[in-house]
């Protein structure tokens, strides 16, 4: 009878010990046995701060420069492509007005092929040939290394006549408002020191 009561007392003490296991895991993970968090109850904050808004993301685009009158003309460079000035609306634009026989022209030509690259998405030069065949002047382009830069087949006059040039070689300077600024000769170290004053401009 007592060895019965003995093994009695020993299971029910082993059955309380397990039990209170049990609750000590479930203490120790933070969830209920059998399963996650209950329904509907709220999730645990992580502590930290919802992320800023970059209000350049928000921003809407930049409206385009307006075109002004002095730029509104198309042409086609000598290599053959379609040429727009308007997409140089609100930059400074260096317009250069040359002939492929102008001794003049030659000596400027080695300036504009240095200069232009570097200036060519603040103040691009535009080359403006005329007064001669265009076989001249795609010789002439190639000479001087000038085919990195847009030049324009003028061989009618049109654009030397909308800018009122009747001599080369010709520089015509229109700052970033549409305004003519020079009109006339320059050499290469006016040349070069003027498209660093309209960059910085």
């Amino acid at each position: 009878m007592r060895l019965r009561i003995g093994r009695t007392t020993a299971r029910a003490a082993t059955a309380g010990a397990l039990v209170v296991a049990l609750f000590g895991t479930a203490a120790c993970t933070g969830t209920a046995p059998g399963g996650p968090a209950a329904a509907g109850s709220a999730p645990a904050s992580t502590g930290s701060p919802p992320a800023p808004t970059d209000p350049a993301a928000a921003a809407p685009p930049a409206a385009p420069a307006p075109v002004p009158d002095v730029l509104r003309f198309t042409g086609t460079t000598l290599g053959g492509a379609p040429f727009d000035a308007a997409r140089l609306a609100g930059k400074p634009v260096v317009l250069w007005f040359w002939a492929p026989w102008c001794a003049t022209c030659a000596s400027q030509a080695w300036t504009v092929a240095e200069v232009a690259p570097k200036y060519r998405d603040t103040v691009p030069i535009v080359g403006v040939a005329g007064l001669g065949e265009r076989k001249a002047m795609k010789e002439f382009v190639t000479e001087f290394d000038l085919g990195d830069t847009p030049q324009i087949e003028d061989g009618k006059g049109v654009l030397w006549k909308r800018f009122k040039v009747t001599e080369q070689s010709v520089f015509v300077i229109i700052d970033r408002n549409g305004a003519i600024v020079h009109r006339g000769f320059l050499d290469g170290e006016a040349l070069t020191a003027k498209v660093a004053a309209l960059a910085g401009a």
